[in-house]
């Protein structure tokens, strides 16, 4: 899970590394994708279970991964990456509240706490862009939360659904799109070999995620995931000179604490 969020934590460089498009980064990022997971799943031998047994609910994995990823790189454009990744750490307590309202699951209070704490950090960052375009890219990451967060509910409520499959397929839907609305092959080859990089770096944070979320609590899972929100803003300023605004350090400490604070709530009544 550490490994996975590391890695993960690096898409906006890959995104804001290159001077292409978003769809043309959708594009490449999504060729090299399939390529690079495909030869995971050839290799292990899972040709048959990932792709015939999906099922509905590996469909709905499908498209919702889709419209996700689909907002998730625009939104680098748009915005910083302070401010996508910070947003995005949302996405545990967004699944609780789904799981809430859709399986029935119990939010406890602190939970609740949590969300209500993590949504006005959101607001807070998202108030630093107002007026500007930079409000589209927070609402663009924000998409990317809620649809992540679709994603682990339908995993808990069937969790027999395939994981690398419609990853592929989530792949494969948004390259007509990307076809339509970029212009991939004008990118540079020097660019396309650093998203043919991208397309690796997300096969290995795809199979360490699924790999290591089979292995931990659900709840120890999320507070482990949200490692990416803290390290991608570092990054940035290291690689890329990004300095985070007031706001959106505010906003994202604030995020930080309400996720916290409800996950580590999470852990120790699962120890109990």
């Amino acid at each position: 899970m550490v490994v996975s969020a590391l890695v993960f934590a690096t898409a906006g460089l890959f995104t804001k590394g290159v001077s292409a498009g978003a769809w043309d980064v959708i594009f490449w990022r999504s060729v090299f994708g399939i390529l690079f997971m495909g030869a995971y799943i050839l290799g292990r031998g899972r040709w048959t279970r990932e792709f015939t047994n999906m099922g509905k609910p590996g469909w709905a994995v499908t498209l919702v991964g889709a419209s996700g990823m689909v907002a998730f790189i625009p939104a680098f454009k748009l915005t910083s990456i302070a401010n996508v990744s910070l947003i995005y750490a949302v996405t545990p307590l967004i699944a609780a509240l789904i799981a809430w309202a859709w399986l029935g699951v119990k939010a406890t209070k602190p939970v609740l706490l949590g969300a209500v704490i993590a949504f006005l950090g959101v607001l807070v960052i998202v108030s630093g862009s107002l007026g500007g375009i930079e409000l589209t890219g927070d609402l663009l990451a924000l998409w990317m939360a809620i649809a992540l967060a679709i994603m682990m509910v339908i995993y808990q409520r069937y969790p027999d659904t395939p994981a690398a499959g419609p990853a592929v397929l989530s792949l494969l839907i948004s390259l007509p799109f990307a076809l339509a609305f970029g212009a991939p092959f004008q990118v540079s080859y020097w660019e396309i070999m650093i998203l043919a990089g991208f397309g690796a770096v997300f096969t290995i944070g795809a199979v360490t995620l699924g790999e290591g979320a089979k292995r931990l609590p659900a709840a120890e899972t999320a507070l482990l995931s949200i490692l990416e929100a803290p390290f991608a803003p570092i990054f940035a300023w290291v690689i890329l000179s990004e300095v985070p605004s007031g706001l959106t350090i505010l906003g994202g400490l604030i995020i930080l604490g309400g996720v916290v604070r409800s996950q580590l709530y999470s852990n120790r009544k699962s120890i109990e």
